[in-house]
Order: structure tokens, then sequence, then C-alpha cells
């Protein structure tokens, strides 16, 4: 478990957590802002949570967010890691807060205390995403913490007969030296 000021937490997923689990990744309104159109089971679900705790075999990784409430803590989102690539020392990184509970800066403190894990206990080079440039308050959350727009994939993502561009943005671990700068 990780947190930030003791307000935000990461922490594994429990199985407990399955059917909100569930519910968020059956919700066609999140399947708009990735590549997965497709529903999946309460079974393939809590396999995922049981089976998913090997980084290195799965290539990723995802934490239940939490923010404190009084005495206890409310999960509000995940965060995932995918594509890890222990090689070249990068992954990906993406954010999901339950709609109830956005615009309260949970992504950007779930996103620093993710950073932290990732460059301080993985030694991570690089975490990079791929936001809808029409999601303005993912971006904001991504550049107000470092990320930096290093690509776009021209009318890539198609909603409702209407293209929609895909940016790419990469944030380099800060204690790492750069070459080539």
């Amino acid at each position: 478990m990780f947190s930030k000021s003791g307000q935000i937490r990461l922490r594994a997923p429990e199985p407990a957590d399955a059917r909100l689990i569930y519910h968020w990744e059956n919700n066609p309104q999140i399947w708009r802002v990735g590549d997965h159109f497709v529903p999946y089971s309460m079974f393939q679900i809590e396999e995922f949570i049981l089976n998913s705790t090997d980084l290195y075999a799965n290539k990723q990784l995802r934490f239940m967010v939490e923010k404190r409430d009084g005495d206890k803590f409310i999960v509000v989102g995940t965060i995932d890691m995918y594509d890890f690539d222990p090689r070249h020392s990068r992954a990906g990184v993406g954010i999901m807060i339950d709609s109830v509970a956005r615009g309260n800066g949970f992504a950007s403190q779930a996103l620093e205390v993710f950073e932290q894990y990732a460059f301080d206990t993985l030694n991570l080079h690089q975490l990079y995403c791929f936001i809808n440039a029409d999601n303005e308050p993912s971006i904001a959350v991504f550049t107000k913490l470092g990320y930096i727009q290093t690509g776009i994939r021209k009318q890539w993502i198609q909603v409702n007969n209407v293209w929609i561009d895909q940016i790419q943005l990469q944030h380099i671990n800060p204690n790492h030296q750069i070459i080539n700068q």
C-alpha cells in the first residue's frame, strides 16, 4: 500500500473489488477513452484480480485508488500500469476515477503516488500515456505533473462516426540522467 499525506492511497485489488471493477470495465462511457469495446465477465475480472500479482510475467499492474473518509478509506478509481517493458525501463499509465468522484484532485494525487512507486521502487526511466485529444481534464492532470506531449495519432479513435486524435504524453524519471538533450 502506498499513500500521499494519508489522504489518497493505492492498494492491490482484492476479490471484494470485483463487482466494482466489473461495473467500471463494462461501462460504455469508459470504453470511449480506450481500445476496449467488449464486456468482461465477472469470472474474467475475478481471474484478473487473483492472477495479477506478477508484473514481470503479466506486464501490467492495477491499483485501487482510495480516498480517506474520516477513519476509513473509500475506493474512487483505479490506476493501471500497462505495457511494462523492463528492458527499456518504461511503462504506460492509465487512470480511471469514478464519475461521482471526479474534479476533486484524486487523479493527480494518485498519479503522484503511482509515479513515486514507478520511479523510486521499480526504477523506471519513463512513464507514458495516450489520451484522446478531447479529454481535456485528463490532459490537464498529466501535464500538471510534468508530462509533455511527444506525439499525436491523427483521427485515431472513432466515437459516433467522429474521428478523434489521440495524443501521447511522456514523463522521464527526474532522478535519471538524460542524454541527447
